[in-house]
């Protein structure tokens, strides 16, 4: 469920936006890098931001639904619907990933990710 005090947080939120679009960006590049190499030391240290009272690593991660199914129940999205079928939807476009609050193994909905969602039947 989010949670309204990860609100100061949103510069980290901005940052974990941009990070996600340059790693899109990186798939359509066909020539071999070590930009994902870096792109993953990145994504490591937003997860492992801070230590809590116990000792337990806590950052956050974002997550791309691309291709995902959707329905009105997800609590982790906010949706467009492309298309007047409203069956059988998939998240066709991400134009922003969901970002997560990790400490120890659990996790929190810190913001939701805002999609385009699709019919898998529409031609």
């Amino acid at each position: 469920m989010l949670d309204q005090n990860f609100k100061q947080y949103k510069p980290y939120f901005e940052l974990l936006d941009q990070l996600f679009e340059v790693e899109r960006k990186l798939d359509k590049i066909q020539e071999e890098n070590s930009i994902p190499r870096n792109i993953n030391k990145m994504k490591d240290i937003f997860e492992n931001l801070f230590t809590n009272s116990s000792g337990a690593d806590v950052g956050f991660m974002y997550h791309d639904p691309l291709g995902e199914p959707y329905n009105e129940t997800r609590l982790d999205l906010d949706a467009s619907i492309a298309g007047n079928s409203t069956e059988n939807l998939i998240v066709k476009e991400v134009i922003k990933p969901i970002i997560r609050y990790k400490s120890g193994g659990s996790t929190l909905i810190a913001r939701k990710g805002v999609v385009v969602v699709e019919s898998k039947n529409f031609k």
